[in-house]
């Protein structure tokens, strides 16, 4: 180990003199190996041991703040000729250092695999568990039809030829024709992990569900799924909605439902009684041609002026 990097963990001594006075050596074992320009002022002189002193200097290159620049420099015993030892770039107290290196497997997200990515899961992944185990041989009480297996192995011999396929009647086969054939499906937790990320994104909580005039169980646009999440979760068909071709909570439900259009619409309030819209004419004195009061007996100032 290097003697600018081994801990000082005893009481400090007193700098090598000839050690101590070597700054513009060790300046340019530093500018040597540093760009130019970057190597600033003499910060310290630190004994490493007898004989053996490192000087810091200070580093200007940008990203490396609070980094210091350690040449080590020494000379044998009763020699007065100083030579340098090693020159690193060391963090100081304050440096800025990169953050922790974190496993790939960690810092993966979704969205973060493109076009010929490979994502291998391993062998004890919690999301899978062990499928189909492989067993070729049928229960003894399952009774073939040895004629009825020759005579589709016939029909199908020009198409399958050149695929290895399992034997007709085998439990390979019936695994094959059911899609269970796989060496992994979905375990309890990683079925459950799924739901409860679907459900944030596409759930009953979620704000457009909130507002939605129905759920997603009653609506049209919905593709029901196999398997157990087939009992929480569809597909929304609906090209308008929000969710189309994504998989929804059958809690979840948006404007698009497909009975929106015919639900029950508010009840308007009843007209009025009484018209209040409409004005009624009262004449301030009879007409001259009804013959009820003669003219000439109207009083003169009946407005209130003459």
């Amino acid at each position: 180990m290097s003697a600018a990097t081994t801990t000082r963990s005893r009481t400090p001594r007193t700098p090598d003199r000839l050690c101590a006075e070597a700054v513009e050596l060790a300046r340019g074992a530093a500018e040597e190996a540093a760009f130019p320009g970057v190597v600033g002022e003499h910060v310290s002189a630190v004994a490493e041991g007898d004989r053996v002193v490192t000087h810091f200097f200070e580093c200007k290159e940008p990203g490396y703040r609070g980094w210091r620049w350690a040449v080590t420099v020494t000379r044998a015993s009763r020699a007065k000729n100083v030579t340098l030892n090693e020159t690193v770039l060391l963090p100081g107290d304050d440096a800025l250092l990169a953050p922790e290196w974190v496993p790939w497997s960690e810092r993966l997200r979704p969205g973060d695999m493109g076009p010929g990515d490979l994502l291998p899961t391993d062998a004890d992944d919690l999301r899978l568990e062990p499928g189909f185990s492989g067993e070729d041989a049928p229960p003894p009480n399952a009774v073939v039809s040895t004629e009825m297996a020759e005579l589709v192995e016939a029909e199908d011999a020009d198409v399958t030829d050149r695929v290895v396929v399992p034997a007709r009647g085998s439990i390979t086969s019936v695994a094959e024709e059911l899609g269970m054939r796989r060496a992994r499906v979905l375990s309890r937790y990683g079925l459950h992990s799924a739901a409860d990320r679907w459900d944030e994104s596409f759930g009953a909580k979620t704000p457009m569900a909130q507002a939605a005039p129905a759920s997603c169980v009653s609506c049209g646009f919905l593709v029901a799924i196999g398997g157990s999440l087939g009992q929480a979760f569809g597909i929304c068909a609906n090209e308008f909605g929000p969710a189309d071709g994504r998989l929804v909570s059958l809690s979840y439900g948006c404007g698009g439902h497909s009975e929106a259009a015919v639900m029950p619409k508010p009840l308007r309030p009843a007209p009025p009684v009484l018209d209040s819209m409409a004005t009624d004419e009262f004449p301030l004195r009879p007409a001259p041609d009804t013959g009820s009061v003669p003219t000439a007996d109207l009083p003169a100032a009946d407005l209130g002026h003459s």
